[in-house]
């Protein structure tokens, strides 16, 4: 149960951190229009799972078959961490740059420890999705004040 409960919060974290940006509407989407819908679908998806848990009763008892690692709480936390930092640093580094840390933060959370694949996929990766929302779908994303 808590897991889909840290889903809801982070759900809701999003769309509300989302607003700050101009959401914008469908015809003429802004930065903040896909995190805020991601952050519905977090929500809405959350509140399916809880009432699924909820229709077929908690644990049934002593069954470790499912059992989450040991460390994945801390892995969850250290992931939405990460993703509430870059949000929050995204007016401030741009787009790029916040895409770059983000998933710079979340290989190096999910065990890459050599620095030449984080920042090769990192960049590899905030270069894709630039040129996704920049350049093809024309979106207009916060930059810094040194234009990146």
């Amino acid at each position: 149960m808590t897991p889909a409960i840290l889903l809801l919060l982070f759900g809701v974290a999003t769309a509300v951190l989302s607003l700050q940006i101009r959401v914008g509407t469908l015809r003429a989407p802004g930065s903040g229009f896909f995190p805020f819908y991601v952050g519905l679908l977090l929500i809405l998806l959350a509140v399916i799972h809880l009432a699924e848990l909820r229709r077929r009763g908690r644990d049934r008892g002593g069954d470790k078959m499912g059992a989450p690692p040991q460390n994945s709480w801390r892995r969850v936390l250290l992931f939405l961490g990460a993703t509430l930092l870059s949000t929050g640093l995204l007016t401030f580094l741009g787009y790029s740059l916040a895409a770059f840390v983000l998933m710079a933060l979340l290989l190096y959370i999910l065990g890459v420890r050599r620095w030449v694949h984080v920042v090769a996929i990192a960049l590899c990766a905030a270069g894709v999705s630039y040129a996704l929302f920049v350049l093809w779908l024309q979106i207009p994303l916060p930059t810094a004040g040194f234009g990146l």
